[in-house]
């Protein structure tokens, strides 16, 4: 009935939020749940769901969508050494083994009560400059530690972190969630007999990398940063992959791909973790909008003729699920395939919500 309708609007100006879009959201439920309408303008689904989390009108409602978005997600849940404690105010607070970091993180637009005690007692902590850039603070953090991560093929890996410029650690741990996807394909596909070739481009420390070779690939690991290169190399000397089929690269990654396709090179399948924005070793500009499907289309030309696995991540709020999903079909469409595409996500301990950490499409093999 109309009297036990509700309509909330709600229009903040943009300075309250990380991004410069307005918000624009209505929502009209009844107090039975029965009727629940969004018009959400702007922001990400996850976003909204933060924002409310505290409301007892519409929890119920709220968790039972997380539960079911959840399963439409791709989540890095697997980790013991790592964990997303909590996030709130622009910032998320972080466990690596026995340490924790405060790091910025711009999904990150609400502003809920800081109750875990790790606020007050990280042991480090980067500070976002309004100028651009920021700073480490460090409380009893070592210079450098390991983690470790087990992958679902019996093999644990081990990274090594170094807390750096533009509040990084030398790990992505949400892409946990594409490592165990890919490890298990190849590793069957290497039980059968079959030789896989795998490209691994802006490889950074080598996460995927070492996933990779851990399942029985022959990987080339391609960066244009020669400190991420000697920094993965570290990475896979301690996680047991010092004598594998790894062939380390310093080189920009589409002038690699244009010459692989001039030798006559192909491979099993390939993955790409482009940044927004960088530069090559001679100073190649990479802008992620103008230059990833000019690349997914080179990558098409060393593929073999029965491609394994195809992954592109995307940290890029324009390159939505849906839009690697789109690109992924225009270029591998002609392989025997199913092609995917989904947000990743780390679980937050302290709520049991989901924060949001870009998107991955797929490409897999029938």
């Amino acid at each position: 009935s109309t009297e036990n309708l509700l309509i909330c609007k709600q229009q903040p100006h943009a300075s309250q939020l990380s991004m410069p879009q307005h918000l624009l959201l209505y929502m009209v439920f009844s107090k039975n749940a029965s009727i629940f309408l969004i018009f959400f303008i702007c922001l990400q689904p996850f976003h909204f769901y933060y924002m409310i989390k505290g409301s007892k009108d519409l929890l119920a409602i709220t968790s039972l969508y997380i539960e079911e978005r959840g399963n439409h997600m791709w989540l890095a849940d697997k980790w013991k050494d790592y964990e997303v404690i909590d996030c709130s105010q622009g910032e998320k607070l972080e466990r690596w083994g026995k340490y924790t970091l405060v790091r910025p993180d711009p999904q990150v637009i609400w502003d809920t009560p800081k109750k875990e005690n790790g606020w007050k007692h990280m042991n480090g902590h980067y500070h976002r400059s309004s100028k651009g850039g920021g700073e480490w603070e460090f409380f009893n953090l070592p210079e450098e530690w390991t983690i470790h991560y087990s992958l679902p093929i019996n093999k644990e890996l081990t990274f090594h972190l170094k807390p750096f410029s533009f509040k990084h650690t030398g790990l992505f741990p949400e892409q946990a969630t594409n490592w165990n996807w890919f490890s298990q394909l190849i590793h069957t596909e290497v039980k059968k007999g079959r030789p896989v070739k795998v490209l691994n481009l802006f490889a950074y420390t080598g996460g995927a990398t070492l996933a990779a070779a851990a399942a029985g690939a022959s990987v080339t690991h391609v960066d244009a940063s020669k400190g991420m290169v000697t920094w993965a190399k570290e990475n896979a000397v301690s996680s047991g992959l010092g004598d594998a089929p790894i062939r380390w690269l310093v080189d920009d990654c589409v002038k690699f791909v244009e010459r692989e396709i001039r030798r006559g090179n192909h491979y099993d399948a390939i993955i790409m973790d482009p940044p927004s924005y960088g530069r090559g070793p001679k100073g190649e500009i990479w802008k992620i909008e103008e230059s990833i499907y000019p690349l997914v289309q080179l990558c098409s030309q060393i593929l073999t003729d029965d491609p394994l696995f195809f992954l592109i991540n995307s940290y890029t709020t324009g390159l939505q699920p849906a839009v690697l999903s789109y690109m992924i079909h225009t270029v591998l469409g002609k392989y025997n395939g199913t092609i995917t595409a989904e947000e990743i996500g780390l679980p937050v301990s302290s709520n049991g919500l989901v924060l949001p950490c870009g998107a991955s499409g797929r490409f897999q093999r029938k």
